[in-house]
């Protein structure tokens, strides 16, 4: 969901990886199995034989203003102008490097932009009608458009294997998305703008069309909210007239992601051949007085909180003092455990580069991002009360950390 200040993901996950997590690296959405077992990431299953497909609806709101673009309204160069728009903001992260996603390294895992033209393309409010088809709609209206609902991304996953809906075909794992839709607001409460169009006098008091969407298609592919401020998963939208990061290009076609961001959509789609981000940190915080854990209750699941949770863990370059990445901590799972989901405060960092000096600290969500903005990656690692019957405790916002790695 996006805000003119906040952005969120309105998740649904109905039906409901292949790995077995100790704890997931950024911020990424989960689905507990339907069989029980530890909460998977949400993320696609992508192959040459089904290739991602992905659409957009033509139909847009009948005042002029709502999308401005350079090109006169109602003509096919505006038609032209914000698929444009639409296929630069999936290259911001198809153009990363080390990922499956990206095209240039693995040719054929993503369908071509497609237009259709009804205004109601897009999956509406009721769970059951979706139609595993991957849709973008500026003209379609929902009850999710709450007072200031700028856009939302609704994300449908399978729990087990087989599960399907409309088109998508059966899923091969549980975690793995079925059908995602993002909807603009089209009521004349928002204003948006291609990026010449931006550009612009008439652009600066509109909203960046491109930034917005490549937000809400971090959340199409699995992402969740980031705390780092640079971070296009950053909750909260650019101001009226501006943009965040740089725009695609041919030398730099992820140039509005941070490092972050790349981090994180490598974590869920790893290239096997890459040999360059494949260091991982992994390790547990724990507060600097364990007393201050004792009046926590215990998860319904018969765990003991014996970390701090949702505290973020900030991976530094030692010698640039940039943010590399960041992630979620404070929870592990281990299958052949009885007691499966721990609130111990581990978390692992994936996917950074070899060759580099790492500084970690962990801080509270407590300032301009807080464990609201990220509500969805935390609750969701219990599932359904029939899944995992637990509740995940509160994050906790105040605290002296200490850590130390976790054993091998």
């Amino acid at each position: 969901m996006m805000r003119p200040v906040a952005l969120a993901t309105l998740c649904l996950l109905i039906f409901a990886a292949v790995r077995t997590p100790d704890a997931f690296s950024y911020s990424t959405d989960s689905t507990v199995p339907l069989a029980g077992g530890c909460p998977q990431p949400n993320r696609w299953n992508l192959s040459l034989a089904s290739p991602l497909n992905r659409r957009w609806s033509t139909s847009l709101p009948l005042t002029s203003n709502t999308i401005l673009t350079v090109a006169a309204p109602g003509t096919p160069a505006q038609l032209d102008e914000i698929e444009q728009s639409i296929s630069d903001s999936f290259q911001a992260w198809i153009g990363v490097s080390g990922t499956t996603f990206n095209t240039a390294a693995h040719p054929g895992l993503i369908a071509s932009l497609a237009r259709v033209t009804p205004a109601n393309s897009c999956t509406n409010d009721q769970q059951s009608n979706a139609d595993g088809l991957n849709t973008i709609c500026f003209n379609q209206s929902s009850s999710a458009f709450t007072t200031g609902v700028l856009a939302f991304t609704r994300v449908i996953t399978a729990n087990a294997p087989g599960v399907s809906v409309g088109a998508s075909g059966p899923a091969s794992f549980a975690g793995q998305i079925l059908d995602a839709d993002t909807l603009f607001r089209n009521d004349n409460q928002a204003t948006y703008a291609t990026p010449v169009a931006l550009a612009t006098l008439q652009g600066q008091g509109a909203y960046d069309l491109e930034s917005l969407l490549a937000h809400e298609l971090g959340h199409w592919f699995g992402l969740d909210h980031s705390a780092v401020w640079r971070a296009l998963m950053f909750p909260y939208a650019p101001p009226p007239g501006q943009f965040l990061g740089n725009r695609p290009s041919a030398q730099a076609p992820d140039g509005p992601l941070s490092d972050d961001d790349r981090a994180g959509i490598r974590s869920l789609y790893p290239d096997p051949a890459d040999s360059v981000n494949i260091g991982t940190i992994r390790g547990r915080i724990l507060p600097a007085n364990p007393f201050a854990l004792a009046n926590i209750p215990a998860p319904a699941n018969g765990s003991f909180v014996t970390g701090i949770f949702g505290a973020q863990v900030v991976a530094v370059d030692a010698d640039t003092g940039s943010v590399v990445t960041a992630t979620l901590g404070g929870w592990s799972c281990n299958a052949a455990s009885q007691q499966q989901l721990q609130f111990d405060g581990s978390y692992e960092i994936e996917r950074l580069p070899l060759n580099h000096n790492y500084k970690i600290y962990a801080e509270p969500l407590e300032g301009l991002v807080t464990p609201a903005n990220l509500s969805d990656p935390l609750i969701s690692l219990c599932g359904p009360p029939s899944a995992l019957s637990c509740t995940t405790p509160a994050a906790n916002t105040n605290f002296n950390p200490r850590t130390r790695p976790a054993s091998p």
